[in-house]
C-alpha cells in the first residue's frame, strides 16, 4: 500500500481540499476555504498545515468565532449547499463562542464543518491553559458542548481516527435530509502526530447529490389525496429552493390553479409577482396568503418543517376537512401535521404529482379569489411603503419601501435573522430575482445579520449584498464587518435603529404587560428600574463602523436616506447607513395568530385578559 507521512492536521487540510460535489451533472469544489482565529490549541497543529502553499483552501481571518462560524453557514445557504467554508478555533472559549452557529446550522439544515482544538489527548500536561476540567470525568472537554446540537461529533485522539471521522463527516455534511453541523474535536497534541495514511484517502471525492426519487405507490395515494380536494394550497418551503425547483413548482401551481404561500426559507425561490404567489404564510406572514389558507381543504406542503411561524402555531387552516400532504426528503418532517407523506426530492414530487394529475386533468376550483387577494394586499403593501411617519418618528416601512422599490439593484441580496425585521421583509418585500432573499429564521439568531451579509458576498462577489439588521442585534455581533473590510468584500450595512428591542417590546405589550428591559434607557435614579421615566440612550452606530473603515451615514427621513442610498452605490468599501426609526412602526400581523407562554394569573388585569384571549385560541386547535 502506498503512504504518504504527515501529521493529522497537514493530513486533514489535505482531505479537505480534495472534496467535490456534483448536483445535476455540475460540479464544483465542496470545501471553499477556512475560517480561523487562532489560538494555542489550533495554530501550530493545522495552522500550521493551513500556511503550507500545497492546497488550495483559502484562509479567512475571523474576528468573533460565532460570527465567523455565522459567515460560513451564510456563504453554505447562498451556495443552496453546494459549498461549504470549514470554521477551526482553539479550545475553550474560543471553540464554546461557535456553539450557537452549531445550533443555527442545525436547525436550518445547512452543513456547517466545525474544527475547535481541544485538550491534549495524552493529559500528560493536564491542565492546559483553558481546559475545563470535570471532576467526575476528565474525558470531558468543553468541546463536548457541541454534542447536543451537532448532527455529527467526533474527537481525533488518534491520528489515524482522523479516516473514518472525515468520511462521516463528509456523509453527514453532503446528506440533505442529516446536513447540519459537524463537529470533530481536534486534541492539540494529536494535530501534530504523524501517521503513515493510504494514498487513496486523499484521492479526489465526489459526492454525488442525486434527486430523491418518490415511490410510485406513495406518489399514487398523493395524487388521490389532491383528486378529492377543491381548494387546495401549497406551502413553499426551503427544499424548492435547495432542490432549485422554484420553477417547477410555478409551472405546477399555473398548470393545475393552485395558489401557494411562502416560508422565509422559501421565499424568492418563485418571484413575487408570479400569478400564484400569495407571498409569506403564517405569523409574519401576510393578508393573501393566510385568507386562502384558512378555507384550504388541502394544504401541500413542499419542503418544510412546518415550524410554528408557518402555521400560526397551527391555527392558520380553519377548514374542517383540511388535511395535509408534506412533499420532503426527510420523513421526520414529511410527518408533521398528520400528514400523508410522499418522500422525494421537491422537484421529482411535482414532477411525479403533475404527471397523474394531468392524466385526470385536475383543476382546483378557485375562480378570481387568487387574483382579489393579490389584489388587496398589494394595495396595502403599496399603502405601508407610501406612509412615512409611524406613531412618532419615521416609518421602517417606509425606509424598506424606498430600498425595494427605488434604490436596490433587482438581483441585490438582502439578509437577515431577527427581530421585526423578518416580519415585515417577509410580508412587504417583492424579490425580483432568484435567491435574493436571505433570512435566517429557524434560530432567528440575532448576531448573524452583519457576518451573515459577509458569508453571502464570499459566495456572491459579482451582487450587492445588504444586511438589514436592527439596533440591538449590531450591537450582539458585528465583528466580521472589519473581515469584509479586511478581505475588500463590500457589504452594506442597513442598520434600523429604534432604541433597543422594539419587537418584543411589541409582543410584552400585546400580553397586557407593561413596558418593561427593552428601551434602550438609562437606569432612572429616582425608581432604580428600567423603563420607569429613564432617558433613551442616543448611540451613533455610523461612528462605531466608520472606525473600521467603512462609509456611514446617519440619517431621519426619506430625502437623507436617499442621498445615503445613492452614495452608498458608490463606495468601493462597506457602508453602514445608521436609520432612525420610529419603536413602533413595524408591520402587524395580518389574519395570524402566535402562542405565547403567557401568565395564567397576574395582577394585571389585562394580563389574565391575555391569557383568558390566548386559552380561548388554542384549546380550538386540535391538529398535531
Amino acid at each position: 500500500m502506498n503512504t504518504i507521512k504527515m501529521t493529522m492536521g497537514q493530513a486533514l487540510v489535505k482531505f479537505l481540499d480534495n472534496q467535490y460535489t456534483s448536483f445535476d451533472g455540475k460540479e464544483d469544489k465542496f470545501i471553499d476555504g477556512v475560517f480561523g482565529i487562532f489560538g494555542h490549541g489550533c495554530v501550530v497543529g493545522i495552522g500550521e498545515a493551513l500556511e503550507e502553499k500545497n492546497h488550495d483552501l483559502k484562509f479567512y481571518q475571523g474576528h468573533n468565532e460565532q460570527g465567523m462560524a455565522n459567515a460560513a453557514i451564510a456563504f453554505a445557504k447562498q451556495n443552496n449547499r453546494r459549498k461549504i467554508m470549514a470554521v477551526t478555533s482553539s479550545i475553550g472559549p474560543g471553540a464554546l463562542n461557535m456553539v450557537t452557529s452549531a445550533g443555527l446550522a442545525s436547525v436550518n439544515r445547512i452543513p456547517l464543518l466545525l474544527l475547535p482544538g481541544d485538550v491534549f489527548a495524552c493529559r500528560q500536561p493536564d491542565p492546559v491553559l483553558q481546559q475545563l476540567e470535570q471532576f467526575h470525568n476528565l474525558s470531558i472537554t468543553s468541546n463536548d458542548a457541541f454534542k447536543p446540537v451537532c448532527r455529527y461529533w467526533d474527537r481525533i485522539n488518534r491520528p489515524e481516527q482522523l479516516m473514518t471521522a472525515a468520511t462521516h463527516a463528509m456523509r453527514i455534511l453532503t446528506d440533505p435530509v442529516n446536513t447540519g453541523a459537524v463537529c470533530l474535536a481536534l486534541p492539540q497534541d494529536v494535530q501534530g502526530e504523524v501517521y503513515d495514511y493510504p494514498v487513496e484517502f486523499f484521492e479526489k471525492k465526489v459526492h454525488y447529490l442525486d434527486r430523491m426519487d418518490p415511490a410510485v405507490e406513495a406518489v399514487k395515494r398523493a395524487a388521490d389525496l389532491i383528486l378529492k380536494k377543491k381548494r387546495p394550497m401549497i406551502i413553499c418551503g426551503g427544499g424548492v429552493r435547495y432542490s432549485e425547483a422554484g420553477d417547477m413548482l410555478a409551472e405546477f401551481c399555473d398548470e393545475f390553479n393552485i395558489p401557494f404561500g411562502e416560508t422565509q426559507a422559501g421565499k424568492s425561490s418563485v418571484l413575487w409577482d408570479h400569478a400564484k404567489n400569495l407571498g409569506g404564510l403564517g405569523v409574519t406572514g401576510g393578508q393573501a396568503a393566510n385568507i386562502i389558507a384558512k378555507d384550504a381543504d388541502l394544504i401541500i406542503s413542499v419542503g418544510s418543517r412546518l415550524s410554528d411561524f408557518t402555521t400560526a402555531s397551527k391555527s392558520a387552516f380553519k377548514n374542517p376537512e383540511v388535511e395535509f400532504l408534506s412533499i420532503n426528503v426527510g420523513a421526520f418532517d414529511a410527518v408533521k401535521m398528520n400528514a400523508t407523506s410522499l418522500i422525494a426530492d421537491a422537484k421529482t414530487g411535482l414532477i411525479a404529482l403533475g404527471k397523474l394529475l394531468r392524466e385526470k386533468e385536475y383543476k382546483a376550483s378557485y375562480a378570481g379569489e387568487i387574483e382579489e387577494v393579490k389584489k388587496q394586499w398589494n394595495r396595502e403593501v403599496d399603502r405601508l411603503y407610501s406612509t412615512e411617519m409611524g406613531p412618532s418618528g419615521y416609518s421602517q416601512l417606509r425606509a424598506l419601501g424606498l430600498m425595494n422599490e427605488e434604490f436596490f439593484e433587482d438581483d441585490a441580496i438582502i439578509v437577515g435573522a431577527s427581530g421585526s425585521l423578518p416580519g415585515d421583509l417577509q410580508r412587504v418585500w417583492r424579490s425580483r430575482k432568484l435567491y435574493t432573499y436571505h433570512m435566517e429564521y429557524g434560530f432567528s439568531c440575532m448576531g448573524y445579520e452583519v457576518t451573515g451579509a459577509l458569508g453571502v458576498k464570499m459566495a456572491c462577489p459579482d451582487k450587492e449584498v445588504y444586511s438589514m439588521v436592527g439596533d440591538a442585534s449590531f450591537v450582539m455581533l458585528h465583528s466580521e464587518l472589519l473581515t469584509s473590510i479586511q478581505e475588500g468584500l463590500k457589504i452594506n450595512v442597513m442598520l434600523f435603529d429604534n432604541n433597543g428591542f422594539g419587537c418584543i417590546d411589541n409582543l410584552q405589550r400585546s400580553q397586557g404587560i407593561p413596558k418593561f428591559g427593552c428601551e434602550l434607557k438609562y437606569r432612572n435614579p429616582a425608581t432604580g428600574r428600567l423603563d420607569e421615566g429613564g432617558k433613551l440612550i442616543p448611540v451613533s452606530y455610523a461612528k462605531i463602523a466608520e472606525g473600521y473603515g467603512c462609509r456611514t451615514w446617519t440619517v431621519r427621513n426619506s430625502e437623507e436616506l436617499k442621498t445615503a442610498m445613492r452614495e452608498a452605490k458608490e463606495s468601493e468599501v462597506s457602508t453602514l447607513i445608521d436609520i432612525k426609526v420610529d419603536f413602533d412602526s413595524m408591520s402587524d400581523g395580518y389574519e395570524s395568530w402566535w402562542r405565547v407562554g403567557t401568565p395564567q394569573v397576574s395582577e394585571k388585569p389585562a394580563v389574565e385578559k391575555a391569557w383568558k384571549e390566548l386559552k380561548s385560541n388554542f384549546e380550538d386547535i386540535k391538529k398535531y
